[in-house]
């Protein structure tokens, strides 16, 4: 929680500090992104919040069924009713590879499953295929529907069941967090558990709404976004505090009780005070106006002008809805989209569209009814909860989410007033979103389709992985892979792989794609054991799921290269036994020419495309996302090792000139960024000495 003073802060003007006169700034611009420190690692990697991807829509057409195949469903049914309680509980349908097939609660688990075990009973095909591949059922009893209810959410997005609903793509949600454990109170993103003391608030949509939300906090109010370890070093203040967007706490420039002040407002703020807190700046903005303290009503008018902001950048302000989340849902051409609003504290924080996979006979109702239960599996649910459609089970679900929020959660269907045109708005992002996703996903299948055409592949790809390496003279040397598929780039499967092998010779980019792709498919053959793969690669999550739509093995590999990148591909290919993945790599063409490329693949005279043809700008951009994925992950690495090395690792450099060097700059992010003129300016310092200062931190890599 956030602390106040014991004491009286004094008055908000005394608390705004004006910038000291010629005071120099050891902050870079681009010190200025906000703080990371405390992003969950397993969600900091993807930022940019991209939609949802479609599913692959399932044919719900009606299917005949194996009389014989359908009858040992139902004498399996049957056999579990015999043993099925009366009482609440969860039950799971499995397949002869004891694949859970489908996942359902009941009130009374034994007629529940006594109305698929009645042979002449009248069910949709898609509960006529289920019960023809089920061999076995298992039931967990349950003291409540209400336990059967959170259960089967539970099991849901656990075991993805191929005859349920499933929620996808189901990122966490940012917070902001004003910190409570310093003097100094920090605002910053915070992802997982909330575990760090102070005040949260969200969730926020994405983490662009909070960036942008943190950005005009600190105009408005001057909380420092630093980290603690970085705010305990200052000598002086750092850019942000010349910028006016820091009081300066960590120099001492604004005192404690004023600095509690510009925190509480903050926290205000935030909890839903806003026109409060806005009255209490345009009357200290008139005072100090009237005692001719013009700069400071200056300040206080910026202040208000970055509230302002924020309030206009969320859009739609409810005037009757405190808290809530707003679910509305559209269906064409097999798909549904569920869009979701945030408002809390009155406040607008966001929307996220959402692409449940569902078959084509689900009813809008269905999916909304199943994609709630499983979106508040792992979210605390608002006071209330907002449809578009009346589900069945509404009552149910309130109380679930009640016992989950430990207080009242209310479930409804507004039908007219400001709560109804919230439902309308989001009707129409929902129907907006489910079309812009439609129109890429044919644009990208034309593409897709365009491949098998002009490379003479034996099908569609749904998975393209992309190969590339990076390194400076052998040092920093990282492989990098991105993935594609007929929902465009998959950033959640990218994948870095830090080189580790000692015996290459510097340079070695066959040994190093070696490496790569060898870590890579091996994981493939042989699974690791346990959740966390040994072999340098990021796993995460998404790896678990293998379904038709998106599966783990790439049907196309692209590497940056020619006939011998290729020609070595192919023999460890032939090394790990791997058949049915197509190859080709792509040649720049001369003079690093974008649409002169050449295009090579097994057995195959090159291909070359003319330079506007689609398919060529589409492999491109697909290496071209590559080179950009790998470049950046070696800059990191190398920028990480420049830091813990400092100065010591450029050629000629003796103590003596670091010493100069330091003396001049302040800092060593100072000395990367200066030209080789301001380099030359540092006594003892030679241009030829500057050149290579400057051609040490901005080599290119390979």
């Amino acid at each position: 929680m956030v602390h106040d003073s014991p004491e009286r802060p004094t008055p908000a003007h005394k608390a705004v500090s004006k910038p000291r006169r010629g005071s120099k700034s050891d902050l870079s611009q681009d010190d200025l992104t906000l703080d990371t420190s405390d992003v969950d690692p397993e969600t900091s990697a993807a930022e940019e919040e991209d939609d949802a991807r479609l599913p692959e829509a399932a044919d719900d057409a009606t299917e005949a069924v194996a009389e014989g195949t359908l009858s040992v469903g139902h004498a399996a049914i049957e056999n579990a009713v015999r043993l099925a309680p009366t009482s609440p509980g969860v039950y799971r349908m499995l397949n002869a590879a004891n694949d859970v097939l489908y996942v359902g609660k009941a009130k009374n688990v034994k007629k529940r499953l006594s109305s698929y075990a009645r042979a002449n009973a009248p069910l949709p095909a898609r509960i006529l295929r289920m019960i023809a591949a089920t061999t076995h059922v298992e039931i967990v009893s349950t003291m409540t529907e209400t336990e059967a209810l959170l259960l089967e959410a539970n099991l849901i997005k656990q075991l993805r069941p191929r005859f349920n609903v499933q929620l996808r793509d189901d990122k966490s949600f940012p917070y902001i967090l004003i910190s409570g454990d310093h003097w100094a109170p920090q605002i910053l993103k915070h992802r997982g558990a909330q575990s760090r003391p102070g005040r949260y608030f969200g969730p926020f949509a994405n983490a662009g709404a909070v960036n942008r939300t943190i950005t005009a906090l600190q105009r408005a109010f001057l909380i420092r976004s630093c980290t603690d370890g970085f705010f305990e070093s200052r000598s002086r203040p750092c850019l942000l505090y010349q910028i006016k967007r820091c009081a300066g706490p960590c120099t001492r420039e604004i005192d404690f009780p004023g600095y509690s002040e510009l925190v509480r407002e903050a926290t205000e703020f935030l909890s839903g005070r806003s026109h409060a807190v806005k009255e209490l700046l345009a009357a200290e903005m008139e005072k100090a106006s009237g005692e001719l303290e013009f700069e400071t009503a200056a300040l206080y008018r910026d202040r208000l002008a970055a509230l302002s902001a924020i309030q206009s950048q969320q859009g739609i302000n409810p005037r009757t809805v405190e808290e809530a989340d707003v679910f509305a849902i559209h269906q064409e051409g097999g798909y549904s989209c569920v869009e979701v609003f945030f408002f809390r504290t009155g406040q607008n924080w966001g929307n996220r569209a959402y692409f449940p996979k569902a078959e084509k006979s689900f009813t809008p109702e269905e999916v909304l009814s199943s994609f709630l239960a499983q979106f508040y599996d792992d979210k605390p649910p608002p006071k209330l909860i907002l449809l578009s459609h009346e589900i069945e089970e509404s009552a149910l679900l309130a109380d679930a989410l009640s016992v989950k929020a430990g207080s009242k959660v209310e479930v409804s269907v507004p039908k007219r007033g400001e709560k109804k045109e919230l439902i309308g708005h989001a009707l129409t992002n929902a129907r907006e979103a489910l079309g812009r996703k439609l129109a890429d996903t044919a644009t990208q299948s034309r593409l897709l389709e365009g491949m098998v055409t002009t490379l003479g592949l034996p099908h569609t790809p749904k998975r393209i992985e992309v190969y590339d390496n990076s390194h400076i003279q052998g040092t920093n040397a990282v492989g990098a892979m991105i993935v594609a598929g007929p929902d465009g780039f998959m950033k959640n499967q990218y994948r870095k792989f830090n080189i580790k092998s000692e015996g290459l010779t510097p340079g070695d980019d066959y040994g190093m794609m070696r490496e790569v792709l060898e870590r890579r498919f091996k994981r493939l053959l042989k699974p690791p054991e346990g959740e966390a793969a040994k072999d340098g690669a990021k796993p995460n999550e998404s790896d678990k799921a293998d379904d038709e739509s998106f599966p783990q093995w790439p049907d196309l590999v692209i590497i940056d290269g020619g006939r011998g990148q290729l020609n070595a591909v192919r023999e460890i290919f032939a090394n790990l036994g791997l058949t049915g993945v197509s190859l080709m790599a792509v040649a720049k063409g001369p003079e690093r020419d974008a649409g002169r490329e050449t295009l090579f693949m097994p057995d195959r005279e090159a291909i070359k495309l003319e330079p506007r043809d689609p398919v060529l700008y589409f492999i491109q951009r697909l290496r071209d996302e590559a080179h950009r994925f790998v470049i950046g992950s070696h800059r990191k690495l190398r920028k990480k090792d420049i830091r813990e090395a400092g100065l010591q690792e450029i050629p000629g450099i003796g103590p003596s000139r670091k010493r100069a060097l330091l003396h001049h700059f302040g800092t060593l992010k100072e000395i990367e960024r200066a030209s080789i003129a301001d380099l030359g300016k540092v006594p003892g310092v030679s241009a030829e000495s500057a050149r290579k200062i400057f051609e040490f931190f901005h080599a290119q890599p390979g």
